[in-house]
């Protein structure tokens, strides 16, 4: 058992399943405060965490709050990410800005991934991962969540890069940093919003127990960093890629037109999608979570149940 770094602050519910070998899966929180409106947000959180405990496995919810990163959240601090108008958005290299700032951050998959880890947690639930943006030849724009996953030792579900990137230069720079991308009962990677992309699974499994035989084999090797496991939105739920490429491709024309640039560009794309599509793909990001959830709870319990 990894004993949690001091600097975090647990709950008692999260440091007790830790400390008992229970599963524990970790959640992001930009999702909460950059990804969905109040007050949908707070209502899928919650919604998102029972289904964790319905699935056997205790949710740890991960933010900073006051300069403090936490480990689970009480109800009152997920309301406070979901109305508070100054919780920054918080990756890797910001996490030491607002931690000495005693400031309020929502954590993306990156930050989560390190947190998560100092915690010994090793399944982390989020909706979609960051990658290489299109045009990132000549802006460079490429997420920390590619790196984090090359090197932090925890496996994240997702529904698959997310269809605003470029996602064949995303698994290009996985393969390059050595991250094994999984989907899950599919031979095709999926888009987020959509089952397709156009690319082939680069690796296919069935089911939580095959995963968690990798996170074993991977990580007894000595082999550091994460796995990518995908796991395609559900088909009733899902926005057909032609449907959905059309809406991207305007959101994106009209981010090139106002300037946006960094990490504001992903905000701004996501909210601008549910604009175009009149809410369909806010309702498909809901899903896309809740169904991943479903799989962070059995993966965090077959791997707990695989431990020598």
């Amino acid at each position: 058992m990894t004993t949690p770094h001091p600097s975090l602050q647990l709950t008692t519910e999260v440091a007790e399943a830790l400390a008992a070998g229970r599963p524990v899966v970790a959640l992001e929180s930009t999702i909460i405060s950059h990804g969905m409106p109040y007050p949908r947000n707070v209502a899928m959180a919650l919604e998102v965490e029972q289904i964790i405990r319905d699935g056997g496995a205790v949710p740890a919810t991960i933010a900073v709050l006051d300069g403090v990163p936490r480990i689970g959240l009480t109800r009152d601090e997920l309301e406070t990410l979901a109305t508070h108008p100054d919780v920054a958005k918080v990756s890797i290299r910001d996490l030491p800005y607002v931690i000495a700032r005693r400031a309020h951050g929502a954590t993306t998959v990156a930050s989560t991934m390190r947190l998560a880890a100092l915690a010994g947690i090793r399944v982390f639930v989020t909706g979609g991962l960051g990658g290489v943006h299109r045009g990132a030849e000549t802006s460079f724009d490429i997420s920390a969540d590619l790196t984090e996953l090359g090197q932090t030792d925890v496996a994240v579900i997702s529904a698959g890069v997310k269809s605003i990137l470029d996602i064949g230069l995303t698994l290009e720079s996985l393969e390059t940093l050595g991250v094994p991308v999984v989907v899950v009962g599919s031979d095709e990677f999926p888009s987020f919003y959509s089952r397709e992309s156009g690319h082939p699974a680069p690796m296919r499994v069935d089911g939580a127990d095959d995963v968690a035989a990798m996170m074993h084999a991977k990580w007894s090797l000595g082999l550091s960093g994460g796995i990518a496991v995908t796991n395609p939105v559900p088909l009733e739920d899902e926005i057909p890629a032609a449907e959905i490429g059309v809406l991207i491709d305007q959101a994106l024309a009209e981010c090139a037109e106002r300037g946006i640039h960094g990490k504001d560009i992903t905000p701004f794309l996501l909210g601008r999608i549910v604009e175009l599509s009149g809410g369909a793909s806010l309702e498909t990001n809901i899903a896309l979570v809740r169904h991943n959830a479903r799989l962070g709870a059995a993966l965090a319990a077959a791997y707990q149940r695989q431990q020598p």
